[in-house]
C-alpha cells in the first residue's frame, strides 16, 4: 500500500536587499510567486538563523519593501542586506530537470572524470538564468546553472557534473 506523506520544510523565499527610509524597512528580491502569503503581516521568517517578523510591506515602484517588528532602524536594516530569508511550508511541484535551492546546497560538485572541484554554498536567481555559487580551493566562483556547463545532477549521490571550460573555475593566463 502506498501513501503520500506532505513534508514542511524550510524555503527561501526572498533576499533583503538595501534599506529603505529610516524606520528599519528593507527592500527584499522575492524568490517565491506568494508574496502576499509569505509577507503577511504577522508572518515569521528566518534570516541567518534569526526569526523575523513581518510587520507590514508594499510594493513600491514595482520593489518589494517589508518591515520587520524586530528591525527599528536604517543601521539595524543594512546589517541585513544580502541575507536570505526562509519560511517554513512545502515546497512547490516541479519537473523532471528542476531543483529546489535546498537540494542543490550542500552537492559536490565534480568535473566528467570525478575529480572534486568544490561544494555548492549557495543559487542565485537572475533574470537570464540562474548561477551556483561554488566553494573551491581557489575562493567562490559562480557557474551558470546551464546544461552544457552543468549536464548532471545527482541529488541522492550528492553530487553534480561541472564541465570546467578555461576561466570558469581558475584564472585563465594573459597571452603577453
Amino acid at each position: 500500500m502506498a501513501f503520500w506523506r506532505q513534508v514542511s520544510e524550510q524555503l527561501i523565499v526572498g533576499t533583503i536587499g538595501r534599506a529603505h527610509g529610516l524606520r528599519g524597512q528593507v527592500t527584499v528580491r522575492p524568490r517565491t510567486d506568494s508574496i502576499e502569503e509569505r509577507f503577511a503581516p504577522g508572518a515569521v521568517l528566518q534570516a541567518a538563523g534569526r526569526p523575523l517578523t513581518v510587520a507590514s510591506f508594499n510594493l513600491q515602484q514595482g520593489r518589494l519593501v517589508v518591515a520587520f517588528a524586530e528591525v527599528t532602524g536604517r543601521s539595524a536594516a543594512e546589517e541585513l542586506r544580502g541575507v536570505d530569508l526562509w519560511a517554513e511550508g512545502v515546497p512547490d511541484a516541479i519537473g523532471e530537470d528542476e531543483y529546489h535551492d535546498t537540494e542543490l546546497i550542500g552537492l559536490v560538485a565534480v568535473d566528467p572524470e570525478g575529480a572534486r572541484l568544490g561544494e555548492v554554498t549557495a543559487v542565485h536567481h537572475h533574470p537570464s538564468q540562474d548561477l551556483l555559487v561554488l566553494r573551491t580551493d581557489a575562493g567562490e566562483r559562480m557557474v551558470p546553472f546551464v546544461m552544457e556547463l552543468v549536464p548532471e545532477v545527482d541529488v541522492p549521490g550528492g553530487r553534480l557534473v561541472v564541465n570546467p571550460i578555461p576561466g570558469l573555475l581558475t584564472e585563465v593566463p594573459d597571452e603577453d
